[in-house]
């Protein structure tokens, strides 16, 4: 490794040199654009070159304890965005090594440019680069300069106005070229039919307001999903282009849209101001850009005048019914306004303790604004995934009468809206097990938004649980559509994939998803469980045995566990997991479920049908897939299995 001074200003490695007080980067010579996040830890990285730089130092430096982000998923990013700039690979890594669990180091060799060598000449220089941005091919020089010292007065008069003559008419030219293709091929002839909302940039002075600037760009991305005629990128995918250093027309090949809407927030005090415009990428034409202010308790209808004029600047012909929606958005109170949207930040975190503080804004934005449909539909969508089995920690009897409450609330402050048709529905789904109508509900919440993701990911949930798996699989993969670069969506489409027992594809679905999160034990989970189904036990119990640990021992985990011990022979280990999940129902909820599927696995059937009786009397929202569960395929052909399907009375396929 180069030794550094205490406090260098530049320093090189490979073809790149980074100046710490400009906060530039250059390879080649050429600038290279970074956001703000991934060079602060490239450059914590290259304050101490071939030392590990952990993740608890990387948010004491880069996210104090005060500010209001997501760490794990805002350093991934980032980390993600710092190798995209420097072509590195956390699987073959030439500069950014990971320590898995721990942090990270920076393992090329580097050296500090001094000032009299920070410009080196000739061979070393910048390259020159076309109009295009790329570095010109072949040797590119300027031409020599023309003499014309020697040329008496009237020659040099003839020969400037000849260089002025041949420019018009080349200019002549190329202009007339121009009009006749913009004349043949207009460009917004065509409407434009997909696009996608990136990150707004939060430019408020305070930065712990970034959970507020995400939050607009949330809700326009909701109010745009509106629009039947538009595909819209869900905020998840968009949401990964925070802070990146591709160009637009990389991004619109990345979620193939034709457009994209891209803009600032800036909030003082009680007021707020959004300025947002429109690119088409074939063209790189902005389209429209204007700005709105108005009070926070107005912040809704801005949102709907941005979308409305978006709306109308692509062409697209909007519906009564989508007037009238986007239309339709009732002032709230600057409090209720920010508990919703910290609320929808600690759900999206999708973890039991992240639902539990959304649990709590969203009851605060529903004390303070009872006619808040949105805030309801968001308080049943915890309930009925904290009371899922999948989360496994909350009974579902504790907690389904709470999100019925707050999802019917929801449809009646406003049935048009997706959020609380799709919320109702999974409380139907999940809670209810009323199937004609949880379908009826999925259907409607489709019908009323056909870019809302969620509702078409949990209407292939439903379908599966019927057992319709091509269906399901059609469904999911219009969600992915929507939402391509959604962990949430990607695993769904994996665990999909395992159910219909497609286990090659689903092994391979959720490797890509748990290369976008290491630690997220659901996907691990499930491909320890596909690599189970092949009997492929050594790879199982190793993927299994990281969930667990990921997990924190989830019961689901577990379970999975569990039953690839068994599957593999080891009754020991297996009986060891009872009796630990028995152990662990002392001090918190331990679905039945699980406890029966590590004894389906061991073919003890009579005790793995008890406690699936219990699962059913628990209404454990895992009974609902035992018609397609494989961990359960060794039941099948037992009359007390076969009558317990029938309890359920879900429609056949």
């Amino acid at each position: 490794m180069g030794n550094l001074s205490s406090n260098p200003r530049q320093i090189r490695f490979g073809a790149f040199e980074v100046d710490l007080r400009s906060s530039e980067m250059r390879k080649s010579g050429m600038r290279l654009k970074l956001a703000e996040q991934p060079f602060r830890i490239l450059a914590l990285l290259l304050e101490n070159p071939g030392e590990m730089v952990t993740r608890d130092e990387l948010r004491e430096r880069l996210w104090p304890g005060d500010t209001f982000v997501d760490f794990d998923h805002g350093l991934n990013n980032a980390v993600l965005r710092l190798r995209e700039a420097l072509g590195d690979s956390s699987e073959h890594s030439r500069f950014v090594e990971t320590v898995p669990r721990r942090g990270y180091r920076f393992i090329a060799p580097v050296e500090e440019v001094t000032r009299t060598d920070a410009r080196k000449p000739d061979s070393e220089s910048p390259k020159p680069v076309n109009g295009s941005g790329h570095l010109a091919a072949g040797r590119a020089s300027l031409p020599p300069p023309i003499r014309i010292s020697s040329l008496s007065l009237t020659k040099r008069t003839l020969f400037i106005a000849g260089l002025v003559t041949l420019a018009t008419a080349l200019f002549a030219v190329v202009t007339l070229h121009f009009v006749r293709a913009g004349s043949a091929v207009d460009p917004r002839a065509r409407p434009l039919q997909s696009l996608v909302v990136l990150p707004f940039e939060n430019l408020s002075e305070d930065k712990d307001q970034q959970y507020f600037t995400d939050g607009m760009t949330d809700e326009l991305t909701a109010h745009l999903a509106k629009i039947r005629q538009l595909r819209v990128i869900s905020r998840t995918s968009a949401m990964g282009y925070k802070g990146t250093h591709k160009t637009l027309s990389q991004i619109a090949r990345d979620l193939n849209v034709d457009a994209i809407v891209e803009g600032t927030v800036l909030r003082s005090g009680n007021r707020v101001r959004i300025t947002a415009e429109l690119v088409q990428v074939s063209t790189d034409r902005h389209l429209w850009a204007e700005t709105y202010e108005s009070p926070i308790g107005d912040v809704l209808a801005l949102q709907s005048q941005v979308a409305t004029a978006i709306a109308n600047e692509i062409r697209v012909n909007l519906t009564p019914e989508e007037q009238r929606s986007l239309a339709n958005s009732r002032p709230v109170s600057a409090e209720a306004y920010e508990n919703y949207l910290k609320g929808r930040y600690y759900w999206n975190k999708r973890s039991e303790e992240g639902l539990r503080k959304a649990i709590e804004y969203f009851q605060a934005a529903t004390e303070k604004e009872p006619g808040y449909a949105l805030a309801f539909a968001g308080l049943a969508d915890c309930y009925s995934i904290i009371g899922s089995a999948i989360i496994g920690d909350v009974s579902a009897q504790e907690v389904a009468a709470k999100a019925r409450a707050a999802a019917l609330k929801a449809t009646q402050l406003d049935p048009a809206l997706a959020e609380a048709q799709t919320s109702l529905a999974t409380v139907r789904f999940n809670y209810d097990w009323d199937w004609n109508a949880a379908s009826t509900g999925f259907q409607r919440s489709i019908e009323l938004n056909p870019a809302y993701a969620t509702a078409y990911q949990r209407y292939s949930l439903y379908l599966m649980a019927m057992g319709r798996t091509q269906e399901s699989l059609i469904q999911m993969n219009r969600a992915r559509d929507l939402d391509p670069l959604s962990i949430s969506t990607n695993f769904s489409l994996g665990w999909r994939l395992f159910m219909a027992r497609q286990y090659d594809q689903a092994i391979e679905q959720l490797k890509n998803t748990l290369e976008m999160d290491p630690n997220f034990a659901l996907p691990r989970s499930v491909l320890g469980q596909a690599y189970e189904r092949k009997g492929l036990y050594p790879q199982a119990i190793s993927e299994l045995q990281k969930a667990v640990a990921v997990s924190h021992g989830s019961p689901a985990m577990l379970g999975a566990l569990g039953h690839a011990w068994a599957s593999a022979g080891n009754k020991a280990e297996a009986e060891k997991i009872i009796r630990q999940m028995n152990e662990a129902s002392k001090t918190r909820y331990v679905s039945p479920f699980y406890v029966a599927m590590v004894y389906a696995g061991l073919h003890q059937d009579d005790n793995a049908l008890a406690w699936l009786d219990k699962a059913y009397n628990d209404r454990s929202n895992a009974v609902i897939f035992l018609r397609v569960d494989p961990a359960f395929d060794g039941l099948r052909s037992n009359a007390r299995f076969q009558a317990l399907l029938t309890r359920l009375a879900q429609p056949k396929p």
